[in-house]
């Protein structure tokens, strides 16, 4: 007899054959990418280029200024910019428009409208002006809100980001947009990110231009790496856990995993190489910059990455490229898995934020330089992001707190809870050199030594002679600094405007400080920048660490420097309503008190309802699946003994069944187990639902989340010892080795 697990398995292989059969599934056929890269990057992309054989030379000028400098748009510009976007996107075969945003749900929204209208007179044509353009009323009152709105009150506005190309997806024509409520709130990732990169620009101009005066504008950039699982989906569809919650509650580990490190950088599956091909390919029609690929730590784990861009584009093309990845994938006949932590005792995957800042001269802020004054421009931005990190620490961790990355952070070279920066050897001594240096006003020759010093020790780092740490939630990785905290199902534009946020307040500041030592002390403007510099450096040191975050003596040596410490994502948060984020996000007009606890109740709001979904499921899979395969086999073993007992007698069955025994009774105790641990994880899943909201979260994960591993363990256990035909779950092995 056939477990549900070979029938699924059976029926949906099934499928996957007719589907290849049919054109339309091909796991193991690559789509033709035989085209050079550079002459289909951005075909569906509506960029700068496309746009000047479309609008005139006022409109595209209008354009270009919106984007560098935010000026506004006019309403002849709009219409022009529509109507050359109309007829570039009807040329490209599509049919439809729609305003492309990103609501609080962690994933991308659409509403497609037809270009097709008809008239009065009942003549017909293809419509697109400013208005339609420029802004929308999507409604879409069913988003997470945090109470911004009313039922009665649902107004949803959607408004076009100019700086972000529309692209053709599909037979669609998609504008990016910001999403924002009535009273103009920000209901969306995108509009913060927008205000904290305007910010960011603001404050790093004027510090980057006490080195060159023809600098005008600093963009934030960033270059995420994302990690994600592919699990064959004929084997997903038969677990409930992978096909709800995107994660396997159950499942005892295979004999091999990642243990022998065969995997990472190993030749790429043929059927998965075909699946990246096709991906890249989609991509890259669509403007996103892909370059990288490979085999990550675990097993059926892999990464995509990108050239770095602009951060907003940046966010939106990571967020793109997610949906793209489940669509592709389903012509590949795999599942995509994007929670940080799917597998037990197997690495998880993130997403590392890798940002840095670029004046519009193409200078990378955060590349150390080869003269005494680039060294110092570097030396700026670089303490700078280091101090803001050490007193925002707690305003980043929950940046990127959430239920899955609790149950990634700190396990297999994911990053610990305890926000700290790794910076290398070679950096660190040049800081620790430089917070030496004497009080005071420099003398020329100090001055002369320092440089001197910077300029022989800082070239080193473009030769990547800085050694990486694997477990640094922030590490300085020669051009950049690298947040490998962020989780793979996230979106990048919140952890992206918190960091932007802290910076540029940071920035600000100093310039204040700089200023003020220059007017007030007669300081020449390099010593007053040395001076504030050498007191950053004292004052951030005790957030720099250098060691192996995961021994268990960093995390008292974090206690004792008074480092903050999260141990779940409930007290990370917290962090996002407290009074000084408060006047940090206000003070800098990026979001005002409402929004920000509106945003913490979503998240609140999401944390509790995962849980509750995994525990059903949980739940689910123990009484309608496990226990009756085991009972099932117990019922087998009964017989089986039974029968011995009348073939050869009681005296002799006990000498021949002593395995039967041990193996019923081990049978019967975790079938027990599982049935009251059930029973309780399921009363107390009642007694959190009629909490408050923030109560029940906190009753969620102290008395709720609890169940899951003691629950886990009696089932694991029952795997190992279950007939495998009867087992009635795809096993580990399987759904790590099946490519």
């Amino acid at each position: 007899m056939l477990s549900r697990k070979r029938l699924v398995y059976l029926i949906m292989s099934t499928k996957r054959f007719q589907a290849i059969q049919q054109g339309q599934a091909r796991p193991n056929q690559a789509v033709d990418t035989s085209e050079l890269r550079s002459s289909i990057f951005g075909a569906n992309v509506f960029s700068q280029h496309t746009m000047k054989h479309y609008v005139s030379k006022s409109a595209y000028d209008s354009i270009l200024r919106a984007v560098s400098k935010g000026d506004k748009i006019s309403r002849d510009t709009a219409d022009a910019v529509a109507n050359g976007m109309k007829l570039w996107a009807l040329s490209k075969g599509a049919t439809h428009y729609t305003h492309w945003f990103q609501p609080l749900t962690g994933a991308t929204a659409e509403k497609h409208d037809a270009f097709f209208e008809v008239n009065l007179d009942g003549s017909v044509l293809e419509k697109f002006d400013g208005n339609q353009l420029v802004q929308q009323e999507p409604d879409a009152s069913s988003f997470p809100h945090g109470g911004i709105r009313n039922t009665f009150e649902a107004r949803g506005y959607t408004a076009w980001d100019p700086t972000s190309p529309a692209f053709i997806y599909g037979a669609t024509l998609c504008i990016p947009t910001v999403f924002v409520s009535y009273t103009g709130e920000a209901l969306d990732y995108k509009t913060p990110l927008l205000k904290a990169l305007q910010v960011m620009d603001q404050a790093a101009t004027e510090v980057a231009q006490y080195f060159d005066k023809s600098v005008n504008k600093v963009s934030a950039t960033l270059g995420w790496e994302q990690e994600f699982f592919l699990v064959d989906k004929a084997l997903a569809g038969a677990r409930t856990d992978i096909s709800l919650t995107g994660r396997t509650l159950l499942g005892h580990a295979a004999a091999k995993d990642q243990q022998l490190d065969d995997h990472y950088f190993g030749s790429i599956p043929l059927r998965v190489l075909n699946f990246l091909k096709e991906l890249e390919y989609e991509a890259l029609l669509v403007g996103i910059p892909v370059k990288t690929r490979h085999n990550e730590v675990g097993p059926n784990q892999f990464e995509i990455a990108p050239i770095f861009e602009e951060a907003n584009l940046a966010v939106d093309h990571n967020t793109l490229l997610m949906d793209l990845m489940e669509r592709v994938a389903e012509k590949h006949y795999f599942k995509v898995l994007l929670h940080e932590k799917p597998f037990k005792g197997i690495n998880g995957s993130g997403k590392h934020n890798n940002w840095s800042l670029a004046t519009d001269s193409g200078v990378n802020l955060l590349s150390p330089g080869k003269t005494p004054m680039k060294n110092l421009q570097f030396l700026t931005f670089f303490i700078n992001t280091i101090k803001a990190v050490y007193i925002h620490q707690d305003l980043l961790r929950a940046s990127i707190a959430s239920a899955g990355n609790d149950l990634r952070l700190g396990d297999n070279e994911a990053p610990p809870n305890i926000i700290s920066v790794f910076i290398g050897k070679q950096l660190t001594s040049v800081l620790d050199e430089l917070e030496k240096v004497t009080d005071g006003k420099l003398s020329p020759q100090e001055k002369t030594d320092l440089k001197l010093n910077v300029i022989g020790k800082i070239p080193a780092i473009l030769l990547d002679n800085t050694d990486r740490n694997r477990t640094s939630p922030f590490a300085f990785t020669g051009n950049k600094f690298e947040f490998r905290g962020v989780g793979a199902s996230a979106n990048c534009a919140h952890p992206m405007t918190i960091l932007n946020v802290i910076v540029a307040q940071q920035l600000l500041s100093f310039k204040k400080e700089v200023d003020l030592l220059i007017d007030t002390k007669d300081m020449k403007k390099d010593d007053a920048i040395f001076n504030v510099l050498r007191e950053y450096i004292k004052d951030s040191k005790k957030v720099r660490f250098e060691g192996d975050g995961y021994n268990i003596s960093w995390e008292k040596e974090a206690a004792k420097r008074g480092l903050g410490k999260s141990s779940h994502a409930l007290e990370a948060l917290q962090y996002r309503i407290a009074t000084p984020s408060v006047t940090l996000f206000e003070s800098l007009q990026i979001m005002n008190a409402r929004e920000l606890q509106a945003r913490y109740d979503i998240a609140i709001e999401g944390y509790v309802k995962k849980l509750q979904i995994e525990s059903r499921v949980l739940g689910d899979l123990i009484r309608n699946e496990i226990l009756p395969a085991a009972i099932s086999y117990q019922n087998t073993l009964i017989a089986n003994i039974k029968g011995m007992v009348q073939i050869y007698g009681e005296k002799k069955y006990l000498a021949f069944a002593k395995a039967q025994q041990q193996l019923l009774q081990q049978l019967s105790e975790h079938i027990s187990q599982l049935y009251e641990l059930v029973l309780e994880m399921i009363e107390a899943r009642k007694k959190a639902n009629a909490l408050a909201l923030d109560k029940k979260a906190l009753a969620y994960n102290n008395k709720v989340l609890p169940y899951f591993a003691s629950i886990r363990k009696h089932s694991d256990k029952l795997e190992l010892l279950i007939e495998d035909a009867l087992w009635p779950l795809p096993k580990y092995h399987e759904l790590l080795f099946t490519s």
